[in-house]
C-alpha cells in the first residue's frame, strides 16, 4: 500500500467510513501483531494487546501526523499499551501476594444475599437496555458471543467475515458498552 493510499484510507477512517477501518486493521495487522508476539512470546495475549492497540489508534485518528509512517505510529502505541498493561500486571501480581499474605481475611458467606441478588438483575437489566439502544451489527455480535456463547470462529463463519473484522466489530460492541455504562455513573 502506497503512502497516498494509507493517507486516503486515513481520510475516510475520520469520516466514519468502517471499510476503511478494516482495510487499514487488514494491512497493518501482521506488523503490529508480529511485533507484540516478539516482545510477549504468547499469540492470546499478542492478538488481545494488538486488538486492544488498533482500538486506540482508532479512537486517536484524529491526532495522527499524516506527515509521519502510519505504521510507526501504530507500533508506538502498541508499544505503550503493552507497557502500560505490563505495568498494570505487575501491580496487580504485587496487590494478590500481600492479600495472600494477610491471614486475617475471613469470608464469611459464598452465596449472594437477596439484596446483592436484586442489585444483580438491576444491573443486568441496564446492560440489557444500553445493549438494545446500539445498531443491530453491534447488538447481533453481542448476543452471539456472549449470550449464545458462540467462538470467534463460529460467528465468522455465520457472518461470513473475516476474523480481523469480527474481532475489531466486537471490540468496538464491547467498548461502546463500556462507555454507555461509564456514562450513566457520571
Amino acid at each position: 500500500m502506497s503512502s497516498q493510499d494509507v493517507i486516503e484510507l486515513i481520510q475516510r477512517a475520520k469520516a466514519q467510513d468502517q471499510n476503511a477501518y478494516n482495510l487499514l486493521f487488514d494491512g497493518y495487522w501482521n506488523s503490529i501483531y508480529s511485533f507484540l508476539y516478539k516482545r510477549t512470546s504468547n499469540r492470546g495475549l499478542a492478538e488481545e494487546l494488538a486488538i486492544e492497540s488498533f482500538s486506540k489508534a482508532f479512537d486517536q485518528l484524529e491526532r495522527f501526523d499524516e506527515k509521519l509512517s502510519f505504521n510507526s505510529w501504530l507500533i508506538t502505541i502498541a508499544k505503550n499499551h503493552h507497557t502500560d498493561r505490563y505495568r498494570k500486571s505487575k501491580q496487580y501480581k504485587k496487590n494478590s501476594q500481600e492479600v495472600e499474605e494477610d491471614q486475617t481475611i475471613e469470608f464469611s458467606r459464598t452465596s449472594p444475599s437477596p439484596e446483592e441478588l436484586m442489585i444483580a438483575n438491576q444491573n443486568l437489566e441496564k446492560i440489557l437496555d444500553h445493549i438494545k439502544s446500539m445498531k443491530k451489527e453491534f447488538r447481533n455480535l453481542l448476543r452471539m458471543r456472549y449470550f449464545e456463547d458462540l467462538s470467534l470462529k463460529e460467528i465468522e463463519d455465520k457472518l461470513d467475515e473475516p476474523p480481523n473484522t469480527i474481532r475489531v466489530k466486537l471490540f468496538r460492541a464491547k467498548k461502546m458498552l463500556a462507555n454507555m455504562l461509564d456514562s450513566e455513573k457520571n
